[in-house]
């Protein structure tokens, strides 16, 4: 079987050349990855990547922490990530920890401490600062997504000032009578998005002198189903009902609007509805919205990870080469259909 050096020869390149070439870096020339690649094909060379992570101590393997897989929001932060560290030659394991915590402590005290892995990215999971420390005292690069991790590189969107903007949305549009449909306290517990966009929602209505109607803050499991639900128990038995509803996200909404239909409400002459994530089925329903791009923000958070490993903008020294950020994701406000301003006249829960 021919080696890294007949490869070298054969594409008229370095052995280093070759090297990084087929471990995916990126300070190789593309003429160069092609001849390499070429080379590689012609003559049945497969790289060895136990060969490579003995002389370079990684793995080129890359973890991906999860709440959820099965959630819209964290599959597209995947499919960013995925794609990002196979163009990069890296592999990715995935990690969904659901509701238990030791699933969690056995990623963070055993796949990482025994060195199985190279990074890892967590995803709307708060981490204490000795699981956090921990990480850094074995030089495992930690990326976290939806929130800031102390001495960690993160990526975030700043959900509380976005709530508040959207609500303050439908408080310009003229709403008084305005409802939230926020997280259950099982998603409260670890993933804190639910507390930290209700509270955005509620210094909004505080600011604007608007009375917050406990009836109106709506629990929910950030599923369609779980909020069609919830709205019809808002809908069907408020003794008034809200011109308006803030979700506190886009799947959440679209259960509100499905909700309404069941009443023979129209959206938005009757009720308007907003949301927050930017869901594919956004469009679909009109819902304004604010759209977060968690596929980009799974992009981002893969190059992070490669940079603060060294391979992100050509160097590969073996440890990190950029210091720990905190980057704000950008946002768009994305304003369709399903916002109006409220009825002329007071609307009233019909018998």
């Amino acid at each position: 079987m021919a080696g890294i050096k007949e490869v070298a020869a054969k594409a008229g390149l370095s052995v280093a050349t070759v090297s990084r070439a087929l471990s995916g870096k990126t300070n190789v020339s593309a003429r160069a990855r092609r001849l390499a690649q070429e080379a590689a094909q012609e003559l049945g060379f497969v790289p060895s990547y136990h060969a490579s992570s003995l002389a370079s101590g990684r793995n080129h393997n890359i973890g991906l922490v999860v709440p959820h897989v099965h959630r819209w929001y964290f599959s597209s932060v995947l499919e960013g990530v995925s794609e990002t560290l196979l163009d990069a030659g890296y592999d990715l394991t995935l990690y969904n920890v659901g509701e238990q915590p030791e699933r969690r402590s056995s990623v963070l005290n055993d796949f990482l401490l025994r060195k199985r892995l190279d990074a890892v990215i967590a995803v709307a999971l708060v981490l204490s600062e000795e699981e956090i420390r921990q990480l850094l005292a074995v030089h495992r690069p930690i990326v976290g997504i939806g929130g800031a991790l102390p001495g960690a590189s993160t990526i975030r969107i700043d959900d509380e000032r976005l709530a508040r903007e959207a609500t303050d949305h439908l408080i310009r549009l003229g709403h008084t009578r305005i409802a939230h449909m926020t997280g259950d306290a099982e998603l409260d517990r670890d993933f804190k998005l639910p507390g930290i966009r209700r509270s955005g929602f509620e210094k909004a209505m505080a600011a604007a002198g608007l009375p917050l109607r406990q009836e109106w803050l709506v629990p929910a499991d950030f599923t369609i189903q779980g909020a069609y639900a919830g709205a019809r128990r808002l809908l069907g038995t408020a003794a008034e009902r809200p011109t308006a509803v803030f979700a506190a996200s886009d799947e959440m909404a679209v259960g509100i609007i499905l909700a309404a239909r069941d009443f023979g409400l129209q959206v938005p002459h009757d009720l308007s509805v907003l949301g927050m994530d930017g869901h594919e089925l956004g469009e679909t329903f009109g819902l304004t919205t604010i759209s977060q791009d968690p596929r980009g923000q799974g992009r981002l958070a893969a190059r992070t990870a490669l940079g603060l490993l060294g391979d992100g903008r050509g160097k590969s020294d073996g440890g990190a080469t950029h210091s720990a950020t905190d980057h704000e994701y950008p946002t768009d406000f994305i304003i369709r259909t399903s916002t109006a301003v409220p009825p002329v006249q007071a609307s009233t829960r019909t018998a």
